[in-house]
This record gives C-alpha cells, sequence and structure tokens, in this order.
C-alpha cells in the first residue's frame, strides 16, 4: 500500500503566495459542529460575516459569498453583468489575467487583450493611459466591461486601480469595472466603494487566511442593474436570488457553513489587529523580502517600485539556473514550499509569499531557506539576504 508522509517533524513552511497558512484559531472554528443552515441561529452567523466583509472590501454595498473558488467567483461577475457576444476590455498583466480572459472566452464573450509588448506587462502594472485611449476609441461604446486584476498573483505586480477608474470616467466611457484581488484583499490595501469598482472578485485562501472554499462578488448599484439585462446562462452563480436571501442571512443553496465559521473568526481577528496595521505589517514584510533579493544580486519580477506586491515577491534566476530546481531543494531538503512561476515565467522565476498570518519569525525562516537552496543549487550569492533582510525588519516599526 502506497504510503505518504505528508508531515514531517516540525511545521511545514509554506511560502506560497496562496493557500496561505491558516491560523490555529481559524481551523478551531472551522472544526465547530455543522449547524442547520436553515436554522435560526445560522441567520445570525449568516447576517455578521456578511455585514463583516463589507468592512475588508471597504463598501457599503452587498458582497455575495458563494462555496467555489476564486474561478468561479470570475464567473459569477461576467455571467451576471454581460450577454453573449459582449465586448470585453482585459488588461495582460499576468498568468491570471491570462486565464480570466480564457474563462470570458469560452464564455462566448468577445475579448480584447491589451498590454504592453512582448513580456513587459508581465513585469509592470496597468497602464491605465493605454486602458483610456482604447476607450476613447470606442466611440460607439462596444465595449461593456474593463477586466483588471489588481495583484498578479504570478508576478508580483499590484496596480493603481483608482487610475483605471479615472482613465474609465475622463474617456467618458459608460463601461463596467470588474476588478479581481483574489491575492489582494485582505492585505492589499482595497477600496470597492471610493475607486469606483462595479464588480470586485476575490477567494478566501489569500490574505483572509482561511482554506479555499469562498468566493466573493462585491458589488455595485451599477452592476446590479446590468445584472438585470445581462443574458449569459447562470443559475447556481444568480445574483438575484443571492441578494434576496442574503437580506436575513441566508442562502439559496448550501453554504459552506465551516467556513463561514473560519471567516467569522479572521473577521474579529483583523478588526482586533486593525486593517491598516494589517496592510503596514504586509508592507513592511515585503520590503524585508525585497532587500534580501537584492543583496542576494538577484532581480526582482516586478520592475517597477511603484507596484511592488505586499503580497508575494518573484524572484528572477540567473541565466542557466532553474527556478524550479530551487523549489526542489527548498521542498526536498527544508520542507519549505515556494511559489512556481506559471506561463511566460515558468521556470524563469519562484515565487515568495508573505500574506495573510506571516509575521518576521516565518518570514525570516523562509529568507534563510530561500538562500541555502539558492547557494545549494548553484547561484552565486553577492550577499546575505538574511542579513539584509533583518537590517529592514530592527529599523521598520
Amino acid at each position: 500500500m502506497l504510503q505518504l508522509n505528508f508531515h514531517r517533524s516540525g511545521r511545514h513552511q509554506l511560502a506560497i503566495p496562496g493557500p496561505s497558512p491558516v491560523p490555529d484559531r481559524v481551523a478551531r472554528a472551522i472544526s465547530l459542529p455543522t449547524i442547520d443552515h436553515r436554522g435560526p441561529e445560522f441567520a445570525g452567523l449568516g447576517l455578521k460575516v456578511l455585514s463583516g466583509i463589507k468592512t475588508i472590501f471597504k463598501t457599503q454595498q452587498p458582497v455575495i459569498i458563494y462555496p467555489s473558488s476564486g474561478t468561479g467567483a470570475w464567473e459569477a461577475a461576467l455571467v451576471n453583468t454581460l450577454s453573449p457576444g459582449d465586448h470585453v476590455l482585459m488588461y495582460e498583466t499576468g498568468q491570471f489575467a491570462t486565464l480570466w480572459k480564457k474563462i470570458a472566452d469560452r464564455l462566448g464573450v468577445k475579448t480584447e487583450f491589451i498590454g504592453l509588448p512582448d513580456d513587459a506587462s508581465w513585469r509592470r502594472g496597468v497602464d491605465a493611459n493605454l486602458i483610456e485611449a482604447r476607450l476613447r476609441e470606442d466611440s460607439g461604446h462596444a465595449i461593456k466591461a474593463v477586466c483588471v486584476v489588481h495583484n498578479e498573483t504570478s508576478t508580483g505586480v499590484t496596480s493603481n486601480i483608482k487610475a483605471v477608474r479615472d482613465a474609465i470616467d475622463r474617456a467618458g466611457h459608460p463601461a463596467l469595472l470588474l476588478v479581481d484581488t483574489v491575492s489582494g484583499l485582505g492585505g492589499a490595501d482595497y477600496e470597492h466603494d471610493a475607486w469606483g469598482v462595479d464588480v470586485s472578485i476575490a477567494g478566501s485562501q489569500k490574505g483572509l487566511m482561511l482554506p479555499p472554499g469562498l468566493g466573493f462578488n462585491a458589488l455595485s448599484q451599477k452592476a446590479i442593474a446590468a445584472s438585470k439585462t445581462a443574458t449569459l446562462p447562470k443559475a447556481y452563480w444568480s445574483w438575484d436570488e443571492m441578494l434576496e436571501m442574503n437580506k436575513t442571512g441566508y442562502f439559496p443553496s448550501t453554504p459552506a457553513t465551516n467556513l463561514l465559521y473560519g471567516l467569522h473568526e479572521v473577521l474579529d481577528m483583523i478588526a482586533a489587529e486593525g486593517l491598516d496595521t494589517v496592510f503596514a505589517r504586509h508592507q513592511r514584510l515585503a520590503a524585508a523580502c525585497r532587500a534580501a533579493v537584492k543583496a542576494w544580486g538577484l532581480e526582482i519580477q516586478c520592475l517597477d517600485d511603484a507596484c511592488h506586491s505586499p503580497i508575494l515577491t518573484g524572484v528572477v534566476m540567473p541565466a542557466g539556473i532553474d527556478a524550479d530546481a530551487v523549489r526542489k531543494i527548498a521542498q526536498e531538503q527544508y520542507d519549505t514550499s515556494l511559489g512556481q512561476g506559471l506561463g511566460k515565467v515558468k521556470g524563469k522565476i519562484f515565487r515568495i509569499g508573505h500574506l495573510g498570518e506571516c509575521n518576521d519569525v516565518s518570514l525570516m525562516g523562509t529568507i534563510c531557506i530561500v538562500e541555502m537552496s539558492l547557494a545549494k543549487a548553484g547561484v552565486a550569492l553577492k550577499s546575505s539576504g538574511a542579513v539584509a533582510a533583518m537590517d529592514v525588519l530592527k529599523n521598520i516599526a
């Protein structure tokens, strides 16, 4: 019989950019006995999490919670706002923007992918000027939505969403703004209302510190109005029944009750730390990680200092070094998981996640493991990244 040893001595160092480590208190909350999702006790839970999640999106508008992955939440955003053949403008920032486009294509939406030439789009944030210029060309308003990724998990690049909304407004265009903040929410500042986003898409397994299994759509009134005339097929994903039943804390289909227990705990944890303090912690850890990469003499995937992600850092390998070989050493010899390169950057970069419950101790453990793994893989390191990271952590309150 095949024997698999998933748990070696000590704690596995999960340093991928999601799923992120689940805090012990969240795991304990999830383990509570399941209750009747049609009973009176559930309504209190439902109302609490449906209200509390609004604070993380910084919105006064409804937030829908699906038992789904972030991919399901992508699809929900599209099918509730669009009709077959609708023209959608999407911006290439990396693998997840590419996958979102693939879903739109399969749904029968006409997609247009824009971005910087060659592979530059995978190293910088969204250029809002390109979106504005394209929308100005669309005098007949054929484009129904603009879709962008807030924090591109495959590259470690965060885009300025407010700049995208301003570009749409300057062009005088009525297109909806749909934003993927699957890996950004809960770790990078995000303002659904203030930034004028129509649908924000997120998942449970990143900054919200939960296992995979919850997908989110934060809505605007404009998006809700669009859903009343959109004709892409939908049943499970339909907003109308969700919005109606959510008024009393219930869901039209079976909810992920135990994950909602966990979400309840996460909301309490974030409230206790303070959302702005959470953001500052992520920025601080990201700065320390980047200092380590620079000390090693390696290149960071994100080339724009204004767009460095607080969630993860993409580390570019020198010529002749396979990033996956470094990851293999970290996994097999040090029980540490690093994020692999995806799509165009497969084998060229690996990704260090510093999100969720990550703190100084866990980040330093990861950086030390990466430093040893790089050396074992034959990478000539200029100086100690661990020392550089410690210098940052010592000097930033």
